[in-house]
């Protein structure tokens, strides 16, 4: 009974805002693993919102079922192509509110949510963030390693030259280098990191945060590199190296 109140309530709250000027965008930050790591805040907007729009719709679903959210989910992604990115500030402009999910994590950090963000604020439409997980910080702070500055950098290149040569470059970096990498090319991009930034270079790779087999691997470059010479790599990565500082 009280799931049905909330819903009619929700539903009301929807249709009140229209005509009421151009709706927000609210990016919300979403569990990286763990479905217990969101906010209070974060439930109720998803709760509220008129659409949720969402990288990967299958862990939308996951996430807003296992909540008892029905708000509506429509896909955002890296394919969706311009013209979804136009019909989501059109519904913006029009009084909708929309609900920005990544699959996990902050949106907007490695995902397509940074160009509707961009074009929501092109059309003068209000963006506020609802803060929460992310790997990044996660990853740092389990490292050990320094955390007062450090440089983000994504993705590691897919092509071994260019991977190199971004490797090569972050060498020199004073401050900890934090990247992601996918499992299948983790061990390439780990006999990179020695080559480039010394066998003996402090370490650390996070592997599935949050999850049930969280684990982390710290230690020089090369000590890390053969443990995964070892052990088949399985699960989301991210690389957490010292700076030369």
């Amino acid at each position: 009974m009280r799931g049905e109140n909330l819903g009619r309530q929700t539903r009301t709250a929807r249709a009140s805002r229209a005509g009421l000027g151009p709706g927000t965008l609210y990016v919300v930050a979403t569990p990286i693993g763990n479905l217990e790591d969101i906010t209070l805040r974060a439930l109720r907007v998803l709760r509220e919102a008129d659409v949720v729009a969402a990288e990967d719709t299958r862990s939308a679903r996951t996430l807003l079922r296992h909540y008892e959210i029905d708000t509506p989910i429509t896909s955002y992604h890296d394919f969706s192509g311009a013209g979804k990115g136009r019909q989501l500030v059109a519904r913006l402009v029009s009084g909708a509110t929309v609900a920005l999910i990544s699959e996990a994590g902050m949106p907007g950090i490695s995902d397509p949510g940074f160009a509707l963000i961009r074009d929501a604020l092109a059309a003068d439409c209000p963006v506020t963030c609802i803060p929460g997980p992310s790997a990044v910080p996660t990853a740092l702070v389990l490292s050990g390693l320094p955390a007062h500055a450090f440089h983000y950098v994504g993705f590691l290149p897919r092509r071994p030259g260019e991977r190199r040569r971004v490797l090569e470059h972050l060498a020199t970096e004073a401050d900890t280098v934090v990247c992601f990498e996918s499992p299948h090319r983790l061990v390439a991009a780990l006999r990179d990191v020695v080559a480039s930034f010394g066998a003996e270079r402090r370490m650390a790779v996070a592997r599935e945060l949050t999850k049930r087999f969280e684990e982390i691997i710290r230690g020089p470059t090369a000590e890390v590199l053969a443990h995964f010479e070892q052990v088949t790599p399985r699960g989301e990565f991210t690389l957490v190296i010292t700076g030369v500082g």
